[in-house]
């Protein structure tokens, strides 16, 4: 089995769950935070590796007190969108949830950062900027659009966090929401947005950005209304195809948590059809709908090791994590119209991974047992092991990516050298279907 260790610096080389492979599948993109898991988010620069000859390229490094992480390449060119957190931070502006935001570097030209998403703190606030910070950026299929999960800083403070504004104002908070919800919203490139200098934290930026999930502070039991959104990801390259044969361009299927009859939170397979026309973002209102029912199974819900949902690259099926009968995560498929979920794996180890689908939307790679395995994607097949047991430094679990060409797919291992055990950079050569 042929797999290969790309990295060996003494530092965290850690990979976003998609999204990590250049377009022309010869680079991939990763951050140095330095726990395997990415849960401290103390990295300062932004890395390549070229996968034919191990040679590393700085994209960004972060300055003035900030760390940045978590990125990923556009599938159209070569832009690379992170996060950055705040620079000279203070007590009450670190970094967390709502105080991040997105930014853009262009491979090309190394070390020069465009915010993506702008923030306006102070209102009246100003149309296509939010207020507060954005997380897990991932390009639409033809490069145009990025959608994040999102944290409102203010709907933060109202919940007892201390964000400064200026001596006097008063903010209006959303009827019914309290707390700090997680939504999705969808950066949209190529339109600028300039804010007023009214906060010290508003930033321009150079995309127009709106929030596309509905919420509610107490969702109804046993009805479709949801208290978080989050775990997105892209319904197909250009989208999926309506029952009359028309196609809707772009569509995003996320985890939303409901409440059930009974008063249970489950999570949820859920899809939002946005408008055709990126334009119109400001003006046409976007189509939640609910996808899975599951209250009743065994093991109700999304559940497994933390993954973002993904589909096929035509849109027909996208897949999700559950527990079998057995209690055993296991790959499942569902269209995008709905209907039963269908399995796709059934291992005595399950699933122990996020996934993705190859661009051809034919095979699923997953780890599954301490190896990285692909998957015939309509599970007709038994899984094909790409990669050998390695115990003492199992596949992580964060990231399993097929490359655009579809011969490799990228994963990390934390591996000990001279320097200590560090997350490295792998890749296993996929054979022919």
């Amino acid at each position: 089995m042929a797999e290969r260790v790309l990295t060996t610096a003494p530092h965290g080389h850690l990979l976003t769950n998609i999204g990590v492979w250049s377009p022309d599948s010869a680079w991939i993109v990763y951050d140095i935070r330095s726990t395997p898991d990415g849960s401290v988010f103390d990295g300062t620069r932004i890395e390549r590796v070229e996968v034919a000859t191990g040679r590393v390229e700085l994209l960004y490094e972060s300055q003035h007190g900030a760390c940045c992480g978590v990125a990923t390449c556009s599938p159209v060119d070569d832009r690379v969108v992170f996060i950055l957190g705040p620079e000279r931070p203070t007590a009450d502006w670190s970094y967390g949830p709502a105080r991040r935001q997105g930014v853009v570097v262009d491979a090309r030209r190394p070390g020069v950062a465009e915010p993506l998403d702008a923030r306006d703190l102070v209102p009246p606030f100003t149309p296509g900027a939010l207020r507060g910070g954005t997380h897990v950026h991932t390009f639409s299929g033809d490069g145009r659009l990025v959608a994040s999960t999102y944290e409102d800083a203010l709907l933060e403070q109202a919940a007892g966090s201390q964000v400064s504004l200026p001596a006097g104002l008063q903010v209006p908070l959303p009827a019914g929401l309290r707390g700090q919800p997680r939504s999705i919203a969808v950066s949209v490139t190529g339109r600028p947005v300039r804010v007023p200098r009214s906060h010290p934290r508003n930033h321009d930026g150079s995309a127009y950005t709106v929030l596309v999930t509905r919420l509610a502070d107490a969702p109804q039991p046993g009805s479709d209304e949801i208290v978080r959104a989050c775990e997105e990801g892209w319904i197909g390259t250009a989208g999926y195809l309506r029952p009359d044969g028309t196609r809707q361009r772009y569509a995003i299927a996320f985890q939303g948590t409901v409440v059930t009859a009974a008063g249970d939170r489950v999570v949820e397979v859920f899809v939002v059809d946005l408008p055709d026309d990126p334009a119109a973002f400001e003006h046409a209102g976007a189509t939640q709908r609910r996808l899975t029912f599951t209250a009743d199974r065994a093991h109700p819900g999304v559940a497994g090791p933390r993954h973002w949902l993904r589909s096929s690259v035509d849109g027909a099926v996208i897949t999700f994590l559950a527990r079998d009968d057995e209690g055993r995560p296991q790959l499942f498929g569902i269209s995008p119209h709905g209907g039963t979920p269908r399995q796709i794996t059934r291992g005595p180890a399950g699933v122990e991974s996020a996934f993705s689908f190859s661009p051809d939307g034919g095979r699923i790679a997953y780890v599954s047992g301490g190896r990285v395995c692909v998957v015939d994607a309509m599970g007709n097949a038994a899984p094909q092991p790409l990669t050998e047991p390695l115990p003492a430094a199992p596949p992580r679990p964060e990231a399993c990516v097929f490359s655009p060409d579809g011969r490799q797919v990228a994963f990390a291992r934390v591996l000990r050298g001279p320097q200590g055990a560090w997350t490295q950079v792998c890749v296993a050569e996929v054979p022919d279907a």
